[in-house]
Parts: C-alpha cells; sequence; structure tokens
C-alpha cells in the first residue's frame, strides 16, 4: 500500500500505522512536490519520515501545467487531486502495489472538498474514515503512538490562498510563500496570508493578535510584506479561521441563484 502523505497528522497516522502492521518495503508514503507546496513543508515532511522510519517517494504530478487548475475556479483542487492520483497509480505499478491510502478524515466530509471527489474516481482508500475517526481522535491517537507531529497545526497548499477566479502562477506562489515565511520567522504560526492583487490579508488566530500589534513586530511585517511585492497589508478581524476562501464560493452561489 502507498499512503499519499503530505507530512500533517493525518497522512502520518495512515503512513506510520502501514509502516507498522506491513512493514517499511511494503508500505511506502509518496508525497506530491510542486509549486503549490511550500519548502518549509517539504523539508518538515522528510524529517518526520526519517525519524518514522518510512520509506518516502516522491512524485511531480504536474498539475502546474494544467490550464483548468491554473483558472482557480470551484474545482481546483479536482484537478490538483486528479493528477496527483495518476502520479500515485503510475509509481503503484511499476512497484507492484494494489492500494493507495489517504489521510481523510470523517470531519474532511463536510467541508467543500472537491479533490475527495478525484480520490473516489482513483479508487483511494481512507482508513481513517473507515475507522471513524475525526481530527481530535487522529490527534489523540497520534499523540498516543508518540508521532512526534500529532499537535502540528492544519496546512493547505499555497494556491488556497488565491481567491477563486485569480489565476494559480508559480510567481503568485512565490510570493505567498516568501510572506509566510517571513511571519514564520517572526514567531507566528498557524496563521494564512491571503493574497488579493496588491493586498496580503493575513489571518491570525486571536492569541497572537496582539503580538502583531507590537510597533516592532508590526513594522517589521509591513516592511517584510512590501518587499515581497504587496502594497497594503490587512489584517483580518476575524483571524484565521481554515477554508475561509470557501465563503466566496458560497457568495457567489448565492448571487447566482438570485440572479446577480
Amino acid at each position: 500500500m502507498i499512503t499519499a502523505y503530505s507530512g500533517g497528522i493525518d497522512s502520518t497516522l495512515v503512513a506510520a500505522a502501514a509502516r507498522r502492521a506491513l512493514g517499511r518495503a511494503n508500505a511506502p508514503a509518496a508525497i506530491g512536490d510542486s509549486a503549490s507546496l511550500p519548502r518549509h513543508e517539504l523539508d518538515e515532511a522528510r524529517a518526520i519520515a526519517e525519524q518514522l522510519d518510512l520509506e518516502l517517494l516522491t512524485v511531480s504530478p504536474g498539475e502546474q501545467a494544467d490550464a483548468r487548475y491554473q483558472a482557480n475556479d470551484g474545482q481546483r483542487c479536482y484537478f490538483c487531486k486528479t493528477h496527483l492520483y495518476e502520479s500515485l497509480h503510475e509509481l503503484a505499478a511499476r512497484l507492484g502495489v494494489g492500494f493507495i491510502a489517504n489521510g481523510t478524515n470523517v470531519d474532511d466530509l463536510g467541508d467543500h472538498r472537491p479533490g475527495l471527489v478525484a480520490a473516489g474516481e482513483a479508487q483511494v482508500v481512507s482508513p481513517l474514515v473507515e475507522a471513524g475517526l475525526g481530527k481530535q481522535q487522529v490527534r489523540a491517537v497520534a499523540r498516543h503512538l508518540g508521532l512526534p507531529n500529532w499537535d502540528k497545526p492544519a496546512a493547505a497548499c499555497l494556491a488556497s490562498r488565491l481567491p477563486y477566479g485569480t489565476e494559480v502562477t508559480p510567481q503568485r506562489l512565490e510570493q505567498v510563500e516568501r510572506a509566510e515565511s517571513l511571519l514564520r520567522e517572526l514567531g507566528f504560526v498557524g496563521f494564512r496570508v491571503r493574497h488579493h492583487d496588491t493586498v496580503a490579508r493575513i489571518e491570525l488566530p486571536w492569541d497572537q493578535v496582539e503580538r502583531m500589534l507590537d510597533p516592532a513586530v508590526r513594522a517589521a511585517v509591513i516592511e517584510g510584506l512590501k518587499a515581497c511585492g504587496y502594497t497594503f497589508i490587512a489584517l483580518d478581524l476575524e483571524g484565521f479561521r481554515s477554508g475561509s476562501g470557501n465563503a466566496l464560493l458560497t457568495s457567489l452561489t448565492i448571487n447566482e441563484s438570485d440572479g446577480a
């Protein structure tokens, strides 16, 4: 079995469990490397795999060259995952592996997740869903097993920082990555820098807002993000919330139904 691995806690738990049950050689993990994957996430994923003695393989899905993915409509994740799973099936065929598993948990089923459609079409199995595990239960099991990233904040690809309808380009992805790297170097965690052309909209957990308002820190953020190419720097008063970009899809759906 190959685990579609990202270094996040969900796919790490699946990969670690497969490693324990099947042995290292029979349970490789595979990560898809592209411009939408932050370099620090790739480095962390590799470090965790090494710590857990996982056989880690790398594939290049090639979604960045797909005009349907670049268009960044509400189905972007579908095209992204389709390319990933195609790459993993090619890898599985070369290795003689019969199954591909992902880290989807039951809490993922209620959100706008076109990638789950791609997983179904690719006949990818979801062991955490089959076990009935949500995010908190996944973390509890991972902590019990001593996995090093059991409390790691949720992460998402860099393309998720671009509003739907804004074309995904390597330049924009690099700009977002540089901006988020700056905030990370300043000690912030669990945040997002949302890209709105000339505006960088920062979503922060509320317990970090006070630090952001410190004059020295605020000045460093403004200077750094302007150096990344942004003209205006905004702090989102709603704070960090996962999947906030999907609000635009809801708004568009309502407008279309009203004939706007």
